[in-house]
């Protein structure tokens, strides 16, 4: 029966996420300097000793790259949520827009959903059917905020509405834990990345 843990990582900085626009499935390479930066950093062990894998966005396989993480593979089951025609606008936008429509709709917790797009709970549910048959043991993500987010709340038993019980850092890893028993549980949060001693000054 599956049994293992698994780490998720965000994706570094894009143009999009500086100027605060809703990414989703839209395909945002990141900036010149997140590369720079990223690549005085590195994946601390035992994580750095397992397979990493990538979403099939570019901005996911960029920042595994800039780390000095060679990832095996893509997994399409840890893509960002579709934001559907809301993709590339801002939020506040949107809640100035929609109004009570989109209070409502945010209302509805982990079955928020935007115009033509998923919910929270259809990232968990593809999520869930992709670990369901992973026979693979330990290993890796870079992922997407969304998507992380998403995982979290079912983990940790979070209802998505009001504040978040834990302070998730977007820069570190957070690590979960899969049995086909007990389904996703929290194992360990914001483990930080480690400085690249080997990295240009």
């Amino acid at each position: 029966m599956p049994d293992f843990s698994f780490a998720l990582l965000r994706h570094g900085a894009t143009s999009w996420n500086v100027e605060g626009r809703i990414q989703g499935h839209s395909d945002i390479g990141l900036l010149p300097e997140t590369r720079s930066t990223l690549a005085t950093f590195r994946v601390p062990a035992p994580w750095s000793d397992m397979p990493w894998y990538t979403s099939p966005l570019k901005r996911t396989v960029q920042t595994a790259l800039a780390l000095g993480v060679s990832p095996v593979g893509m997994l399409p089951a840890f893509i960002e949520m579709n934001w559907g025609v809301w993709e590339g606008q801002h939020l506040a936008t949107l809640r100035a827009t929609l109004g009570a429509e989109m209070t409502r709709n945010e209302d509805r917790g982990p079955d928020f959903r935007p115009d033509g797009g998923e919910s929270p709970r259809d990232v968990i549910r593809r999520v869930e059917a992709f670990l369901a048959q992973w026979s693979g043991g330990d290993f890796g993500v870079i992922a997407h905020k969304g998507v992380i987010r998403a995982i979290y709340a079912r983990a940790a038993g979070w209802d998505m509405m009001g504040k978040i019980p834990d302070k998730l850092h977007w820069d570190a890893l957070h690590v979960f834990h899969w049995s086909a028993k007990n389904g996703l549980s929290v194992k360990q949060l914001n483990i930080p990345l480690l400085a690249n001693e080997g990295a240009p000054q």
